[in-house]
This record gives C-alpha cells, sequence and structure tokens, in this order.
C-alpha cells in the first residue's frame, strides 16, 4: 500500500516523504509502559501501509527508540525516511540542551551507530541553546551534510529570527512543531509564515492534542501513574473537562462526517497545506490504522470554518508544557 507523499523544503533541500509520518517518541518513554514487542509489530505494519516517514531522538528512551527503530532499518532500510534528532540530552539525570560544534559531532555519530545506518535522511536541532550562536550549531550541522552522514537539516521548537538565521547558514528542509487542533500557536506567532517565505515543510507532533483529541481519554483515571501527562496542564482535572468539552463539539463534526475524533483531528492538521506532514505517534497496529485511514481525508471549507468557530487559537484550557520545558520553545 502506498500513501499520498508531500515534499517538506524547496529546492536542492526538497525532501519527499509519505502525506503522514509516525512518531516514535510515546514507544519508549512519557506514555506508560514499553512493549517493543507490540512496537516493532506496528513499525513494520506502518511500512506496509505507506508511512514511511519516521522520526524519533536520541533523547527518546533516551537511545532506547533509535535502538528500537535500528533494529527495523536493519531489514527494511530502504523503505524509511528516518528523521532524528539532537540537542535534548540528560546529564546527571536532568534535561540538558547542547548545541555547540562538538556536541553536535559527536551526538550525530552515536544516532547513526544505534541506528545502524551511514546516512539520516532529515537531522533536527531538537531545542535551541542559546548559550551558542546558532550560526556555529548549523555550521557543525552543515559539515555533516558535506560529510554525507546527513541528507538534509531541520529545527524544532525554534523562533522565527532563529529560524532565519539558521536557514542563511545551511538551507532548511523542515520545522517541528506542534500543532493540532488544541495548539495553533504557530499559525500566529509568525512560525508558519516564515517557513512558507523561506520554503520550509512543516512537520506537526502532537497533531491528536497527545491524545485529547481522540476522545478516548475522559479523566486522569484513563492514563497510567507513570504517563508524564498527569503532570500535563491540559490534563490537570478542571482544564480536562474544559477541553474535553471542546473535544465533544469536535465529535460531532466527526460524527456527522462519519470518522472517528482522531481522524477528523488528523485531517484537520493535513488539510493546512501541501507543505504539512503530521506524525503522529503510537506503539499500537489499532491505533495506527485508525490514523494512516486519515490521509486521504480532505475536509470542506464548511468542516474547516465549523473548526475555527469551535476551536480558534487559545481555546484550550491550560498550557501545552508545565513552565520548566515551556521555557525551551521558541527561542
Amino acid at each position: 500500500m502506498a500513501l499520498p507523499t508531500r515534499t517538506l523544503g524547496s529546492g536542492t533541500t526538497a525532501l519527499t516523504v509519505s502525506a503522514q509520518g509516525l512518531g516514535g517518541m510515546g514507544m519508549s518513554m512519557v506514555y506508560g509502559t514499553r512493549d517493543d514487542v507490540e512496537s516493532t509489530a506496528t513499525l513494520h505494519r506502518a511500512l506496509d501501509l505507506g508511512v514511511t516517514f519516521w522520526d524519533t531522538a536520541d533523547v527518546y528512551g533516551p537511545h532506547h527508540n533509535e535502538e528500537l527503530i535500528g533494529a527495523v532499518l536493519r531489514t527494511r532500510r530502504d523503505e524509511i525516511t528516518i528523521a532524528t534528532k539532537f540537542a535534548n540530552h540528560l546529564v546527571d539525570g536532568k534535561m540538558t540542551i547542547s548545541g555547540d560544534a562538538a556536541y553536535v559531532r559527536a551526538a550525530c555519530d552515536a544516532s547513526l551507530q544505534r541506528l545502524g545506518i551511514d546516512t539520516i535522511d532529515l537531522y533536527y536541532q531538537h531545542r535551541v541553546d542559546t548559550s551558542v550562536p546558532i550560526e556555529e550549531t548549523w555550521g557543525a550541522m552543515s559539515e555533516l551534510v558535506q560529510a554525507g552522514k546527513v541528507r538534509f537539516l531541520g529545527i524544532s521548537e525554534a523562533a522565527p529570527e532563529t529560524m532565519r538565521r539558521a536557514h542563511a547558514v545551511h538551507p532548511m528542509t523542515a520545522g517541528q512543531y506542534e500543532w493540532s487542533l488544541f495548539t495553533r500557536d504557530v499559525e500566529v506567532d509568525g512560525i508558519l509564515a516564515t517557513a512558507r517565505e523561506l520554503g520550509i515543510g512543516i512537520v506537526p507532533y502532537s497533531p491528536l492534542g497527545r491524545g485529547l483529541l481522540t476522545g478516548t481519554i475522559q479523566s486522569q483515571d484513563d492514563l497510567v501513574s507513570n504517563d508524564w501527562r498527569r503532570t500535563n496542564p491540559r490534563f490537570q482535572d478542571e482544564e480536562m473537562q474544559a477541553n474535553l468539552a471542546l473535544v465533544g463539539r469536535l465529535g460531532e463534526l466527526a460524527a456527522a462526517r462519519g470518522i472517528t475524533p482522531a481522524q477528523f483531528a488528523l485531517a484537520w492538521v493535513q488539510s493546512q497545506g501541501d507543505d504539512v506532514v503530521p506524525i503522529p505517534g503510537t506503539k499500537r497496529r489499532t491505533y495506527l490504522a485508525d490514523n494512516v485511514a486519515a490521509a486521504t481525508i480532505e475536509l470542506t471549507a464548511d468542516e474547516l470554518a465549523a473548526v475555527d468557530a469551535i476551536a480558534p487559537y487559545g481555546a484550550a484550557a491550560g498550557g501545552r508544557y508545565a513552565a520548566s520545558a515551556a521555557s525551551t520553545l521558541s527561542r
């Protein structure tokens, strides 16, 4: 089976990928207990369904997700466009962001080894290290391209001016940002406008609102005890109930169309432009099939207008992250 394709970037830095990707983070951290057997089956099933654009990062696990995906890459490398990231890493149990040239080179070599490949298709700077000029970080990343270790470059959660400065050092193929019916910041903070001005594709992560938009989560009781979402502002009792009220109204639009709330939410993200490739994450084959079915759904102008009336920018209750993590966004 083949999905439609979309192109991230432009000119010599254009990368054509499946119109929907797969995010790997939840297979290895934050959303409860790992299940490597089911996750591996999900990865293989994704390829069978045409989802060939995979997203991981060295910090996911840490390291576990790259190793998990690496096991599949060893037998099906030619089918996969692999994206991974550097910058976020743990030092003495504390999340640290590094962007100096030496760290960039070392992180890339380590990811290549864990993934078991010679070249990373798309290499993202996961977060911006404000102690290092972006020109140094991207200079080192550009050297990785010249060395053949990386094909294309991207950035995640960087401010518009930072994107411009990085792009001036080496043309950027993609920017990865949270974007969903509950997180529409890129539409108003200049990120989307800047990306399109520069010919940079957008890869939305958490397009299902970390599961809230699926309608399958009704309270914190639906989350296992070690699920990170229990600490997320949008999943606190009062905020969650307000958000679920919005999900209910959006669910009515989905029901009228004859699709699931998750499919409607993904179709909405995909409808934002041909330069947009969402990467919903799942570690279960059942959810994967539901997500993939959304890849060819096109919403009507009336449906898009109804969404804007129900869930405009700022409609979701609670912040995207707790304060400590939020401070690393759009720098």
